[in-house]
């Protein structure tokens, strides 16, 4: 069945999509013990996806540093929580590894982050950014691009939450997850449908919805 994607996508269609559920399995990593596990098997996986929460800052001068790594591979979600363990090297592994296929969003921000906590040379990383520019997608949130290509909905409720709780409620956990892995199913389907050219592209105006507005993708 042929895919029409849009150029752009409205708040107005994206609220009325359906709410993105996810059913993979989430570890919490809070020791370097736990995170050279997690790296051994993260690294024998064909793609992970990446992503980072910084608790946020609400009164001027107040700014804090990277608290959360969440990284994907299919089925499972691992959150590194680095407010505990900081770059260690298992973390720094992960990162400057070129052998893994990892996707990210905005990944260079993460990675200035990243590097307030130390140094590394980071491995090789594709950003979705880059890649939708191809299809002549032009929203760059991962929000619009997911809800573009599955036609459902990102929830950021827990977007500004405080990442350096002592314990991360469920859905924080549920929402870094999310993120993460979503980078993967945008990665795949825009490879997808690169290869089988299966797609059109609906050009829409800049703040109107689009015609067929719950099921966009």
């Amino acid at each position: 069945m042929r895919k029409f994607i849009y150029n752009k996508v409205s708040k107005e269609t994206i609220s009325n999509l359906r709410k993105v559920e996810y059913e993979g399995r989430i570890f919490v990593i809070i020791s370097p013990k736990e995170a050279e596990r997690a790296v051994n098997f993260l690294l024998t996986q064909p793609i992970l996806g990446f992503d980072t929460e910084t608790r946020p800052a609400f009164r001027k001068g107040d700014s804090f540093k990277c608290s959360l790594l969440q990284v994907a591979a299919p089925g499972c979600c691992f959150l590194f929580r680095l407010n505990h363990i900081g770059l260690c090297p298992a973390v720094v592994r992960l990162l400057e590894d070129k052998t893994v296929l990892k996707v990210g969003l905005a990944w260079s921000n993460d990675l200035l982050s990243l590097r307030k906590l130390g140094s590394f040379k980071a491995g090789t990383f594709i950003d979705i950014q880059d890649m939708v520019k191809d299809f002549g997608i032009e929203d760059q949130s991962l929000v619009k691009i997911y809800a573009n290509l599955f036609g459902q909905r990102i929830s950021k409720a827990d977007r500004l939450s405080n990442w350096e709780r002592d314990v991360l409620k469920d859905s924080q956990q549920v929402y870094a997850a999310i993120d993460a892995w979503a980078c993967i199913r945008i990665f795949e389907e825009l490879k997808r449908l690169k290869t089988t050219g299966d797609y059109e592209l609906q050009i829409v105006s800049e703040e109107k919805p689009t015609n067929n507005e719950t099921s966009i993708s």
